[in-house]
């Protein structure tokens, strides 16, 4: 595999990752993470942002049934309150069985 002969030191054989060549010695370099640079960045921004686009896609499956809800729990609040009132007991008072 590779290339380039046998394997005498300090032989370079090739482009490809530089086998063969000593190793550099005596260089140093230091980084450090972006994200220990910044940890926060943009974190305001893309939770604001992130939360409207999740509402946006989310409102058509939550809304309707919450409006469907309410209605029906209006309705039902004001049947109560008519079949519990003099003219709902009278209306349906040939109905009841004691």
């Amino acid at each position: 595999m590779g290339g380039g002969g046998g394997k005498i030191p300090g032989v370079y054989m090739g482009w490809w990752g530089n086998f063969g060549s000593l190793p550099q010695k005596g260089v140093t370099s230091y980084s450090i993470s972006p994200n220990r640079q910044k940890p926060m960045a943009g974190a305001l921004h893309n939770a604001i942002f992130n939360n409207f686009r999740k509402f946006r896609q989310s409102a058509l499956y939550v809304i309707p049934p919450f409006i469907v809800a309410y209605y029906v729990m209006d309705w039902a609040e004001k049947r109560n309150h008519f079949l519990n009132s003099k003219e709902g007991r009278a209306l349906y008072a040939d109905q009841e069985q004691d």
